[in-house]
């Protein structure tokens, strides 16, 4: 392997690495509102919805009794009143007034010429109570909620033909409302936001529990998928019942498929070993002898690709040192004279990975960078590592600088045994090398996405999770 600086290499910072990565297929989707918080959002709006329905109907049907109560309690105070005082001679009146005073707040001054007052008909209601008072005491009383800068409820009567204003406790017949509504309302709402939250995470935690489910058989964790097949719900139970009998089953078709490929892998071993052993000994031809040698390692190449490709789906993670890693990998390339790779890679850059499965991973991405992306001019494969940190996130760019993919090809190269154009197949092989990094990568917690390099060539991006010490 030589390590030189080319040229055209491609002269990005860290963060145009990391906005490139980002760009070409990792972008976090826009956040969307959870199911969990739409039900709470719908059935709040309802309820709300309802108590206000309710709170005006209350009003509506609570306005006019209650005004025609406010001003029976108003005519009644007027006309016990005028009838104590016209009964009671002058010494006696005066004593009547001062224990109305004192007793039952209510004061009562002659209403002079001159007096200035303000008329209580600023609303609905006071205009109903006022129409009420005419009614009963005449159609010239006067409703004030002021007399000469006097706050309270002032109602003018005649006593033998002597005008008098009665002044009582004006909050006594206020509309309920104000503070007592806007309480009422609070606890209502505050009552029904909870019984919301409660209801909507009651529908939604079978939901999350399926979804919970569903990202474990995902990640071929058959074990953890298991639903309870014992709930009260005759739906959720059926529902869960019948993933439970799907994880099972296909628990048990990805069993017979790794010990198929396994099988297989392995029998193939004892007669291509014999092979081996027969041509080394019966073929004297050196040249045909070494073409079969050939042939019979790539066939060995193969089997070991069905066995990487049929390994378990779950690895212990620890940290790595991604450089050690990188630096094991190209070093069966250093003496290969149809490759170049230059390595950038931070200091001490640790990722949580399996070590094994990760120099898997890099030798695949390496091996396939070697034999199909050759430059057309030099006809050596031209190998870009970099590896950058973001956040809690490492990303990692292996770049060949070959003649790259057909776009509608890209997303088919990580397909079990999908092989594309010949301009990038002209070695043999069984075409899992992508598929088996894919599956490597989600083993590990990590993404793998491939794109055409705007400079030419095919990228492939790697993401793992990142680790702050050994």
């Amino acid at each position: 392997m030589q390590q030189t600086q080319i040229p055209d290499f491609d002269a990005s910072t860290p963060a145009e690495l990391a906005e490139e990565i980002t760009a070409s297929g990792w972008r976090k989707p826009f956040s969307r509102v959870s199911l969990f918080w739409r039900t709470f959002f719908l059935l709040a709006v309802l309820l709300i919805g309802s108590i206000l329905a309710w709170l005006q109907t209350l009003r509506a049907l609570e306005f006019e009794p209650r005004a025609v109560q406010t001003a029976q309690l108003l005519a009644s105070q007027v006309n016990l009143s005028r009838a104590a005082l016209v009964y009671a001679d002058g010494i006696a009146r005066i004593s009547l007034i001062k224990t109305m005073k004192d007793e039952e707040g209510l004061r009562i001054v002659p209403r002079e010429p001159t007096d200035t007052f303000a008329s209580k008909n600023n609303d609905a209601f006071s205009r109903q109570v006022i129409e009420e008072l005419g009614t009963r005491l005449g159609q010239g009383t006067v409703v004030a909620s002021s007399m000469n800068g006097q706050p309270g409820l002032w109602v003018s009567f005649q006593i033998d033909k002597d005008d008098y204003w009665l002044q009582t406790d004006q909050t006594k017949f206020n509309p309920a409302g104000g503070t007592t509504w806007l309480i009422w309302l609070l606890v209502a709402a505050v009552l029904s936001l909870a019984g919301a939250a409660l209801i909507a995470g009651l529908i939604n935690r079978p939901l999350k529990e399926l979804s919970f489910a569903a990202s474990r058989m995902r990640e071929g964790n058959f074990t953890a998928s298991q639903l309870d097949e014992h709930v009260n719900t005759s739906e959720i139970r059926e529902v869960n019942i019948g993933f439970n009998r799907m994880a099972q089953k296909l628990a048990k078709v990805e069993q017979d498929r790794a010990l198929m490929l396994a099988g297989i892998s392995h029998d193939l071993r004892t007669p291509l070993a014999r092979l081996r052993l027969e041509t080394e000994m019966s073929v004297s031809n050196e040249e045909a002898r070494a073409h079969m040698a050939a042939d019979i390692s790539q066939l060995d190449a193969i089997i070991d690709k069905f066995l990487d490709y049929a390994r378990p789906d779950r690895v212990s993670l620890t940290p790595v040192v991604l450089g050690d890693v990188v630096d094991t990998c190209i070093y069966s390339m250093r003496k290969l004279h149809d490759v170049q790779i230059q390595v950038e890679l931070e200091d001490d850059l640790l990722v949580y990975a399996d070590e094994v499965e990760l120099g898997r991973v890099l030798t695949n991405l390496l091996e396939n960078a070697r034999r199909y992306g050759k430059s057309v001019h030099t006809g050596i494969a031209d190998i870009h590592i970099r590896a950058v940190a973001k956040e809690k996130w490492v990303l990692i760019k292996v770049r060949d600088h070959g003649i790259g993919v057909a776009p509608e090809q890209l997303y088919q190269l990580t397909q079990p045994f999908f092989r594309g154009e010949a301009a990038r197949t002209a070695a043999n092989g069984a075409g899992l090398g992508l598929a088996i990094v894919e599956k490597t990568m989600q083993r590990m917690g990590g993404t793998f996405h491939l794109a055409n390099s705007s400079r030419g060539g095919l990228t492939a991006h790697l993401r793992l999770q990142r680790a702050t010490r050994l």
